[in-house]
């Protein structure tokens, strides 16, 4: 069942969502600045109503599970996901096109980074010749494949771009240190980048591909320099932090809770260069997951547990676009809301999905398994 929000969370949450071209109860949200701290503007809600976010769930003629997701617009998704499979929908969601790459079937698509609806990077993961990572400039007509890793060793987990040019593709350790491919012809050519910028990991660390989150930018950033690389597996979870492009890196530890190949930070969102969230916990089905999410205001330099956290693993996360508080965050288990930056979170669905993006005209998706994708949409709450 879902949870009950207070009619005070609601307007909060309304306000967010109709600054975002949401438009919910036919109103606007404005933002107000007191003390120094940004909030959301309570508006007037119509016949006394406010809304509440909800997940508008999306025919999409697969079966696949994805994690991997691309808001581009509030009418422009990609999803990318098990079997090789990509699709693309140009409408809203009503109706999703199969733009897989010809002969990708034995693929693993854990992540796809879209500059909008015509191109496209897509990465398949797995050890040595598994992890691949493909490109589009008409829609998924056709496909280029623009690198295959020759390295038994490697494993790719997920990509970022930092504009149309520059991007990265994060590795689990290879020799002791995570290994980072990068870009500046927009994924047509890559290059890995030496080692000796990236602290050791340490004893079991690793990234997880379950969102394609576990490698983020500042979002909103053109032509920005920062990323963030999420991990877990070993004794304590950490964020690592480039403010180069991948060429130098720092590290920090987390408060959510580690010490366990299935436990870590599985995803994480920047809104800027300082304000980010980390989700994750414990991905086995049943498994407790305290402390599952935990907030930033320096760049990730230092992390703070949120003081209600969602009730389980959650491996995706997204900003509201004009949103300085509000940020939505999923797992197998439900979906989750916070308000206030990440410092409370409220459950409002219990659908499962593994990943979500939100596009910066205020479009949000989400997708996960047997073929599920969804639209955010709002409802009416009394």
């Amino acid at each position: 069942m879902r949870r009950t929000l207070t009619t005070s969370t609601l307007r909060t949450i309304a306000a967010a969502l109709c600054g975002t071209a949401l438009a919910l109860a036919g109103t606007a949200a404005t933002t107000a600045q007191a003390a120094g701290k940004a909030s959301a503007a309570v508006p007037a809600q119509a016949a006394g109503k406010a809304s509440a976010p909800a997940w508008e769930s999306l025919g999409s003629g697969s079966d696949a599970r994805f994690r991997g997701l691309a808001a581009v617009s509030r009418t422009t998704a990609w999803a990318a996901g098990t079997k090789g499979t990509v699709l693309l929908t140009r409408d809203r969601g009503r109706s999703w096109r199969n733009v897989s790459p010809p002969g990708a079937g034995a693929l693993e698509f854990r992540d796809v980074e879209a500059f909008d609806a015509r191109r496209a990077v897509v990465l398949a993961i797995g050890e040595g010749e598994a992890s691949r990572v493909f490109r589009t400039d008409d829609g998924g007509t056709t496909w280029t494949e623009t690198f295959r890793n020759a390295d038994p060793k490697a494993f790719y987990d997920c990509l970022a771009f930092f504009d149309a040019r520059h991007g990265i593709a994060l590795g689990d350790p290879v020799d002791g240190k995570f290994r980072v491919l990068a870009t500046g012809d927009g994924g047509r050519s890559w290059r890995v980048l030496p080692a000796a910028g990236m602290p050791a990991a340490l004893p079991g660390e690793a990234a997880f591909a379950a969102s394609g989150q576990c490698v983020v930018t500042a979002r909103g950033r053109a032509g920005g320099r920062d990323a963030w690389i999420a991990t877990g597996g070993a004794a304590s979870s950490r964020v690592l932090h480039s403010a180069d492009r991948g060429r130098t890196w720092t590290v920090t530890g987390t408060p959510v809770p580690a010490g366990d190949p299935a436990r870590g930070v599985f995803g994480l969102a920047f809104r800027d260069r300082a304000h980010g969230l980390a989700v994750g916990g414990d991905y086995r089905a049943g498994q407790p997951s305290e402390r599952a999410a935990a907030a930033s205001g320096d760049g990730g330099s230092t992390w703070a547990a949120a003081a209600r956290p969602p009730a389980a693993y959650r491996s995706g996360v997204a900003w509201l676009p004009r949103s300085r508080t509000t940020a939505l965050a999923v797992g197998p288990t439900g979906s989750d809301v916070t308000t206030d930056g990440g410092r409370t979170w409220r459950a409002f669905d219990t659908g499962s999905y593994d990943t979500v993006d939100c596009a910066p005209d205020g479009g949000c998706w989400a997708a996960g398994e047997k073929g599920g994708l969804a639209r955010l949409t709002a409802r009416s709450g009394e």
